[in-house]
């Protein structure tokens, strides 16, 4: 597993979602975008961490009964008990919210371990708790039943989809007020340096499109005029 660098962890808590995939698209990178899942309780702060892993198959009744819990290598409980501090833990629940992916208990345990956030292609039970936990948490919408109706965790820390997007242990997760993208572990410094230049040009285009300046020329920056103006602002602001 490539190890996340302090210094790419503090630019990718500085940059959207948005600007990651434009970088990602400019590789070639188109479908990163975990879709349909939203935040709870969103606090202002994105989500970054390698992605650790846990896959859901449909649940066959004669192995999903609650006695299953008593187990204590059970999937679902181990993955909550092994998801190193600092990753994100990244559930693929087949895009099905029909029966919780977790609950409240299970995703404190996580916050309590030092975990960076928990992400699910379906739901949460006890979702108003979890929104009000300090850990980011991203999930497609409330569903009440527990995940042995629908679900039967199987494995832990492999390759896995959520959302439509291909999720790699070790790949770089990060979640912001709009959703969660996945940046491949070997791209995260280059990326996470590209956002970072291109959050501050998308700035210095907001500030002059709020003062009433047309985008034509602007953005992109085919006239030389914004590109000297662009220079001028980011000595001014020390961008």
């Amino acid at each position: 597993m490539i190890m996340l660098s302090t210094e790419t962890r503090e630019k990718l808590k500085r940059v959207s979602t948005a600007t990651l995939c434009t970088a990602l698209f400019k590789r070639g990178l188109r479908n990163q975008f975990i879709q349909n899942v939203h935040p709870l309780g969103f606090k202002g702060e994105n989500m970054v961490g390698p992605a650790f892993t846990l896959r859901y198959i449909p649940a066959r009744e004669d192995l999903n009964q609650l006695s299953v819990f008593q187990d204590r290598s059970h999937p679902q409980r181990k993955a909550v008990e092994e998801c190193p501090p600092g990753a994100v833990f990244v559930v693929d629940s087949r895009q099905n919210a029909r029966a919780a992916s977790a609950g409240s208990i299970l995703v404190s345990r996580l916050m309590v371990r030092g975990v960076a956030g928990i992400v699910t292609d379906g739901g949460f039970r006890d979702s108003p708790e979890i929104a009000e936990l300090a850990i980011p948490a991203y999930h497609q919408r409330p569903s009440a039943p527990t995940n042995l109706t629908s679900h039967q965790a199987i494995e832990i820390n492999g390759p896995i989809g959520c959302g439509d997007a291909p999720v790699f242990p070790g790949d770089i997760v990060v979640g912001d007020g709009e959703g969660v993208v996945v940046i491949p572990a070997h791209l995260a410094d280059e990326i996470a340096e590209e956002a970072i230049e291109m959050t501050a040009f998308e700035d210095f285009v907001t500030e002059k499109v709020l003062e009433g300046r047309s985008i034509l020329g602007l953005y992109p920056p085919t006239d030389e005029q914004s590109k000297i103006d662009f220079a001028a602002w980011r000595q001014k602001t020390g961008r």
